[in-house]
């Protein structure tokens, strides 16, 4: 009986060693995959990075040029490159230019009340008013003649006194101004309007017809 007893004994150690060593052979096999996985997913990252930061950081530090940025890196007095490839120093001189151009746009007109007739309601004067330019060369007297050179200019020239173009322009009246030398008057409307301008140009030699002044009209005396 003792016999028997010993030799299960020994069969039940010899069986649960060999399970202990199983079950020590899985979980050294799990923790080997286990460092496994877990080197490959830090290696990956390790690869993802720059592979040198402090030399990046230290040229951006020292003011190394920057490939996506505008900027020479330079601080001070130089001038930059902008996206659409002009430079400061090229876009303030445009803008330079920008501002003597507008040097030679019109001046703010001068309004009062009334004018020359009951029926002005306004009268408009400026004198950056210019000449509209001419075709015609030599000595000089006024047309009103629609086959004349002189009554296409005058045209143009009524036109631009009220802020229109001359082929969206009614010309109700056209004659010469007896008052002076070279001078003419016309009373016209913008098309599609009802408001009437009593408009005076005078010729200038050379540069063609220029207006001189625009009466606001209450009602349209030449309809």
């Amino acid at each position: 009986m003792d016999e028997y007893s010993n030799r299960s004994r020994l069969r039940y150690r010899e069986k649960r060693k060999k399970t202990n060593i199983i079950l020590n052979s899985l979980i050294a096999i799990v923790i080997l995959l286990i460092l496994v996985v877990g080197f490959s997913i830090f290696a990956g990252n390790d690869d993802a990075a720059p592979k040198n930061p402090d030399k990046t950081q230290a040229g951006q530090k020292a003011g190394s040029p920057d490939k996506n940025s505008g900027n020479n890196g330079e601080s001070g007095g130089q001038d930059s490159t902008h996206g659409d490839g002009t430079d400061d120093k090229s876009q303030d001189d445009d803008e330079s230019e920008t501002d003597e151009d507008t040097g030679d746009e019109e001046g703010e007109p001068v309004i009062t009340e009334g004018g020359s007739s009951p029926n002005v309601k306004r009268t408009i004067e400026n004198q950056d008013w210019k000449p509209v330019g001419t075709s015609q060369t030599g000595d000089h007297q006024v047309v009103v003649d629609s086959s004349s050179p002189d009554w296409d200019e005058m045209h143009t020239a009524l036109a631009y006194a009220i802020g229109t173009d001359k082929n969206n322009m009614t010309t109700w009246w056209l004659e010469r101004d007896k008052s002076k030398e070279g001078g003419a008057i016309g009373t016209v409307t913008a098309k599609g309007s009802d408001q009437a301008y009593r408009v005076y140009i005078e010729w200038v030699d050379g540069e063609g017809y220029k207006p001189v002044k625009v009466e606001e009209l209450y009602e349209n005396d030449k309809k």
